[in-house]
């Protein structure tokens, strides 16, 4: 077949900044292949990261205009990256959006960032709203980068990102499975905040702290870890489960520990799985300390690839799900989401 171009739009829960993907995929023997030609974060403005960072409190009138905004900033970036990188043959644009509302259970999941607005910006068709069509078909909507893992990373017995949340997929009885194993970046930055930075870098942090026992254990009886899979997670879950158990007077301790928890947590799902060769990406792996704790709680191989690979796997993803669903093949698999059935999604402009 012939190779398409596309460009994936990434922005996740931590709001370190919008990740944008430009990447050619072909198949070749039945089986597809793919190459980053250009990539990049940009950092968001101040002013557009509290918006975004806010806005799960906006009026409905505001979170429109906010919706249509964003948009726009998308389509901008955009533009911006095609004229500084020269980049031409350009077949689509993915965009994830930014997650507001994540509430499968009431049908309903809310990622901003108009795609009309991206197609008036930059005039190439754009995909977006890749999670609402799942929801309404009885999946939570997540995750969806699975269907890259299984077609794009075969080679690995698993792929785990350290991203917001931590999820994981990987084959179990000939199905990929997936799911949120449980919240890192979006509760480690916050805490980092605390100490004037933006996140704990290294892990330096944690690793001056110790573990306060008694909140490790209330951290890991939560009932979410004991519910089976599909199961996703976003932050009203957070704001209603863990930020209460914090205790007032902020400390070293609190990092020390919830990164303990996410170690405890991510080791015990790969050990259970007996996942012997699994692929790390996301802003996490980046967390020296958290990675440390991970290994010495597990025997199985983390292979941790090329930077490029770590920060923009779920651009690079978003991107091959807008081709999948350019071609009408299926991007969602219902083993990894808990739909009634595989299928094909997103909105096309």
């Amino acid at each position: 077949m012939t190779a398409l171009k596309a460009i994936g739009l990434m922005s996740g829960t931590s709001l370190d900044g919008l990740d944008i993907c430009f990447a050619e995929f072909w198949k070749e023997n039945s089986r597809w292949n793919f190459k980053v030609l250009e990539a990049e974060t940009l950092p968001y403005p101040k002013d557009l990261e509290t918006q975004l960072r806010n806005s799960i409190h906006l009026s409905s009138q505001d979170l429109l205009t906010l919706h249509s905004e964003y948009g726009f900033y998308l389509g901008k970036a955009v533009k911006n990256f095609i004229k500084t990188n020269q980049l031409d043959e350009i077949d689509l644009i993915a965009s994830h959006g930014h997650t507001v509302f994540h509430q499968p259970q009431r049908k309903f999941t809310l990622q901003i960032g108009d795609g009309r607005a991206i197609k008036a910006e930059t005039q190439i068709p754009v995909i977006y709203d890749f999670r609402s069509q799942d929801v309404l078909f009885g999946g939570n909507g997540a995750p969806l980068v699975p269907i890259g893992d299984q077609l794009l990373f075969s080679e690995y017995d698993a792929c785990l990102n350290l991203g917001g949340f931590s999820n994981i997929s990987f084959i179990k009885e000939h199905k990929r499975i997936a799911f949120d194993i449980a919240p890192v970046n979006i509760i480690l930055n916050k805490l980092a905040e605390n100490f004037n930075q933006n996140y704990d870098k290294n892990g330096d942090l944690a690793r001056k702290g110790n573990v306060n026992v008694q909140l490790l254990e209330q951290l890991n009886a939560l009932d979410f870890y004991a519910q089976s899979n599909p199961k996703s997670l976003g932050i009203e879950w957070c704001n209603k489960n863990i930020f209460p158990l914090f205790p007032i007077a902020e400390n070293l301790d609190l990092l020390t520990t919830f990164t303990e928890h996410a170690a405890e947590q991510i080791s015990k799902t790969i050990n259970e799985n007996q996942l012997k060769k699994v692929l790390f990406t996301g802003g996490g792996t980046y967390n020296e300390f958290l990675i440390e704790r991970i290994k010495a709680k597990t025997q199985s191989q983390i292979i941790i690839p090329e930077t490029q690979i770590i920060d923009f796997k779920e651009a690079l993803i978003f991107a091959f799900m807008g081709v999948l669903r350019r071609n009408n093949e299926i991007n969602i698999l219902a083993s990894a989401t808990g739909s009634s059935h595989d299928h094909s999604s997103g909105i096309i402009v």
